[in-house]
């Protein structure tokens, strides 16, 4: 770990932070100087299950890089649990200057074979799972702010293509994504008079979720070619964003796989009419496929038939 990296002197927290892109964020973060909270439930792909094993190992794996990290096992969708990622920061490291919001799992289903608990599960994790470490994080640079001690404090947010452009199979996990975007659009707002940036990612890596749902896209290369769905491909950018070298940047959504980075820009007017009046049925519909024919073609729902 080097003691003059970019994040040297903040502390970061990272959910989900056991295994792959979270894992490889919490490494990376390290490596550039940040104190770590390695958070992680320790469940199967499914939400099944709980150890504190892959929390701990991170931890360990960090201070044995001579870097300084301390294992969190609390269930981030639920208010305590939420709450102490904040305590254990505060605790252990004196102060809290980045959160990030990884923590998620698959359950995926085509819409009619949906279960209403495979629905609430994956909203659960993916959705509430950003608001409480979000609210409980704000809470406390809002006090920090109201205090005279204004923060220079990041939150990165995970959402995914599925969010933006859709993916068949996962409407539970494409409809949570979504929600992702649109709370970090109102958080940032919210936070900017506090000294909080809050922006979002959408990455591609091979992880749990993706190495069988997209098995052939997510494929190890062969040796000596460079491994482009590497999740340590994404943190360099989760990295920056938590420190205070990205200043100025917040509301902003970025896809982030292999060697690309990509800022997203998300709905905008397109083409549009203004009768004046109230439409006819049929005459709004003449007038919304004109508008149609004007309007760029949208990128197609990955996975469609």
């Amino acid at each position: 770990m080097t003691g003059n990296g970019i994040c040297t002197g903040r502390v970061a927290v990272v959910t989900g932070a056991g295994r792959g892109l979270g894992r490889a964020h919490a490494l990376a973060l390290a490596a550039e100087g940040a104190e770590v909270v390695v958070n992680d439930l320790g469940v199967a792909p499914d939400g099944a299950g709980a150890s504190a094993g892959p929390a701990q190992q991170v931890a360990d794996e960090i201070r044995a890089h001579g870097g300084r990290a301390v294992a969190h096992t609390g269930d981030i969708t639920t208010t305590d649990g939420a709450a102490s990622l904040v305590t254990t920061a505060l605790d252990t490291f004196g102060r809290l200057d980045a959160l990030v919001n990884n923590a998620g799992f698959l359950r995926d289903r085509m819409l009619v074979n949906l279960d209403e608990d495979d629905w609430d599960a994956v909203i659960r994790v993916h959705l509430k799972g950003h608001y409480l470490p979000l609210r409980h994080a704000a809470a406390h640079w809002r006090a920090e702010t109201k205090a005279g001690r204004t923060p220079d404090a990041r939150i990165i947010n995970t959402g995914s293509g599925a969010g933006l452009l859709g993916s068949v199979g996962q409407g539970n996990y494409s409809a949570a994504k979504a929600g992702i975007i649109g709370l970090t659009l109102v958080a940032a707002a919210e936070m900017a008079r506090y000294g909080v940036q809050i922006n979002a990612i959408a990455p591609a890596a091979r992880t749990r979720m993706t190495e069988r749902t997209f098995a052939a896209t997510m494929a190890a290369p062969a040796d000596g070619e460079f491994d482009a769905m590497a999740p340590e491909n994404v943190s360099p950018l989760v990295v920056w964003l938590a420190s205070a070298g990205s200043a100025g940047v917040t509301g902003r959504v970025f896809e982030a796989e292999a060697g690309r980075i990509t800022v997203m820009e998300g709905w905008r007017p397109g083409p549009t009419a203004d009768k004046g009046s109230r439409w006819t049925p049929a005459e709004a519909g003449e007038t919304a496929r004109k508008l149609l024919a004007d309007a760029e073609t949208p990128q197609p729902v990955f996975g469609a038939p």
